[in-house]
């Protein structure tokens, strides 16, 4: 059938060159059948779970979690085994999909954000500092969502939000493109008083009433079923984003609990606290996997069994593009426990190594072929576009999308990498994740090779400044397992590939206008330039002008930023970031936007260091006495 879509495809081109018509968008309804309605989209993405989660992605030892309907949807579409999340966290992820646009770009690297650069626990122990990044999306963005509701799709979101300073901080999804949203937790609202209490049962005043195969009442699912019942009858897009698989790590099913504990040869548990079984052994963990591939299969079986009311004699299932994948790899430990293991991948969730970015990926839909597996290296990124592309809809104008369109690669040959193009019209061969927090990463993948620059190797005998890992070996587009562990650093052994990869890292993150991590001038070990860096004497204020006088003690002050709030003191306090001015008097020169209510100074000097008047507290501090940074910075009186 695949060669039946090109001939059309070819002739659709071939009168609109003869007739000279421009910007002809074919779109795959057109290609695949002419009496296809517009195609539907479901964007389903899941929280947390790991690329050795899912059943379909054994690599050496079999998962012992069961997931037969995300297996199912895997032969019926294509799986990817190179799919990557854009950030190893949940937030940037979100807001990279939603948007369209990288994280280093947005200045939205990791989750909440908002916030004046400080050290999270203890200034004498921690040397680097985050940089300023973004608690959200702007909210004028261009959504995907806002693009499809403009062209007269039904806009649905169920489930978790995440992509501002809190879960339920503006904006929020309505304000961002979605006509209809629920964000109910269900069966993952936490056990009380712990997680071996508070069970569902088959009771009919159960609001988590076991259902007839014995799981839990989940109304984030309910949710995205409604969505689809009564909106079916026009086009539509659901992104629905999932709570399970993130903490808490319990499960309301006492059956499922006991039936991992006995798959996994472990005691029932007596500690409700801890898990502290290594491996994939967590029997809460397993139990939620279970209860996720339980849920999302009524979704795929409401698709398959529903009659499409705009296309008769069709199922829903024949004319929806599905989506599913997670936005960050798994995570291995947390609030006390060993939650699931990444191996043979390295890390987890908060690292931008392979187990915090590797997801698994299942594209299936109209046109696409079924039971097709794929070393196409992609990212979430390339959603936007390719969503776009499948329903034949151009790209909004002056709108920078940062990923791929995959709509020639999923409806020709899901296995030609040939087929993804980036922004220039050549074979992408390059992806880069930007991650200045926690673990200080930013890395490269250029074909099999994966490169890390650590921005913490200063006086740190554990982390090398690089890394260099052949993943793979590809021959004739066939990817042979060469080191996914990331075991073997070839950084000293191949110098040229190190040096090359090195240098495109820098130029993709100066394009883009990245921040990155600064020293900590209060870190209380050794640390080269600590005694250099500068110091700001006094500010001065005359209108919305604010002047900074400021000493160098041996170090050039090469970078100044204003850090601003407009809603100091509220609840969601948040921070903006914006250049100032430096003179050749020794002072900095800053304007305040119109609505400041508080601001700061932020110095970089030669050397890396940041330097904030006044000084900010660390996070740790600053939750412990309930303070905001308003408490601390300057007032705008």
């Amino acid at each position: 059938m695949r060669y039946k879509y090109l001939i059309i495809f070819t002739v659709v081109i071939s009168v609109s060159i003869s007739c000279n018509i421009k910007n002809l968008k074919v779109s795959s309804s057109e290609i695949v059948n002419a009496d296809r309605p517009q195609p539907n989209i479901l964007l389903l993405l899941t929280d947390d779970l790991g690329w050795q989660d899912v059943k379909a992605y054994d690599v050496d030892k079999p998962s012992p979690y069961e997931t037969p309907n995300i297996d199912a949807l895997a032969k019926k579409g294509v799986q990817f085994w190179q799919a990557y999340s854009p950030a190893p966290t949940c937030a940037p992820s979100r807001c990279a999909i939603m948007s369209g646009t990288h994280p280093a770009r947005a200045q939205k690297t990791h989750v909440v954000g908002g916030a004046p650069p400080t050290v999270h626990a203890n200034k004498s122990t921690q040397r680097l500092m985050d940089p300023w990044y973004s608690g959200r999306m702007p909210a004028n963005e261009m959504t995907l969502a806002r693009v499809l509701q403009q062209n007269g799709y039904t806009t649905g979101h169920a489930g978790k939000w995440h992509m501002a300073i809190n879960h339920f901080a503006f904006p929020q999804p309505e304000d961002q493109g979605f006509d209809i949203s629920t964000a109910n937790r269900g069966a993952t609202s936490p056990q009380k008083p712990n997680r071996l209490t508070d069970f569902a049962s088959s009771a009919t005043s159960d609001p988590y009433q076991l259902d007839e195969d014995g799981f839990p009442f989940h109304q984030n699912n309910e949710d995205a079923l409604n969505f689809l019942r009564e909106n079916k009858q026009d086009p539509f897009f659901l992104y629905y984003a999932t709570y399970l698989v993130h903490a808490p790590i319990h499960t309301r099913s006492k059956a499922l609990l006991e039936k991992y504990c006995k798959k996994l040869g472990l005691p029932y548990p007596t500690d409700p606290e801890h898990w502290e079984v290594k491996g994939q052994n967590n029997p809460y963990y397993a139990a939620m996997v279970e209860m996720l591939d339980h849920y999302v299969g009524q979704v795929f079986n409401y698709l398959e069994t529903t009659d499409d009311p705009r296309w008769p004699g069709h199922k829903l299932s024949e004319n929806t593009y599905i989506i599913f994948t997670s936005d960050n790899g798994g995570m291995e430990k947390a609030h006390g426990d060993i939650v699931t293991d990444n191996y043979p991948l390295d890390k987890g969730k908060i690292n931008a190594k392979e187990g915090g970015t590797r997801v698994p990926l299942f594209i299936s839909g109209p046109g696409i072929d079924s039971g097709v597996e794929s070393d196409v290296v992609l990212n979430g990124l390339d959603f936007y576009p390719t969503i776009l592309s499948l329903i034949g809809l151009e790209k909004p104008k002056d709108k920078h999308l940062d990923g791929s369109d995959l709509s020639n690669l999923l409806l020709t040959d899901p296995t030609d990498s040939k087929l993804v193009l980036d922004n220039n019209g050549k074979e992408r061969t390059t992806m880069m994740w930007h991650f200045p927090h926690a673990s200080y990463q930013s890395t490269l993948r250029d074909g099999d090779y994966k490169f890390i620059r650590n921005y913490d190797f200063k006086n740190n005998p554990n982390t090398p400044e690089f890394e260099l890992y052949k993943l793979y070996t590809t021959i004739n587009g066939k990817a042979e397992r060469t080191d996914i562990e990331e075991a073997n650093n070839l950084a000293t052994s191949s110098p040229e590939i190190t040096i090359k990869m090195n240098k495109r890292l820098t130029e993709i993150l100066t394009e883009m206008n990245a921040s990155y991590p600064s020293y900590n001038p209060y870190y209380k070990g050794d640390l080269e330039h600590k005694e250099t860096v500068p110091t700001v004497l006094f500010v001065s204020k005359k209108n919305n002008q604010v002047n900074f006088k400021y000493k160098e003690n041996g170090a050039k002050v090469i970078k100044a930023n204003l850090l601003y709030t407009i809603n100091g003191g509220l609840r969601y306090e948040e921070w903006f970031k914006t250049d100032a001015e430096i003179n050749t008097d020794g002072t900095i020169t800053a304007i305040l936007p119109k609505g400041t209510t508080h601001y700061l100074i932020n110095l970089i000097d030669a050397h890396n260091f940041l330097v904030s008047y006044p000084e900010m507290p660390s996070n740790k501090s600053l939750k412990k006495n309930k303070k905001k940074y308003s408490n601390y910075a300057l007032r705008n009186n």
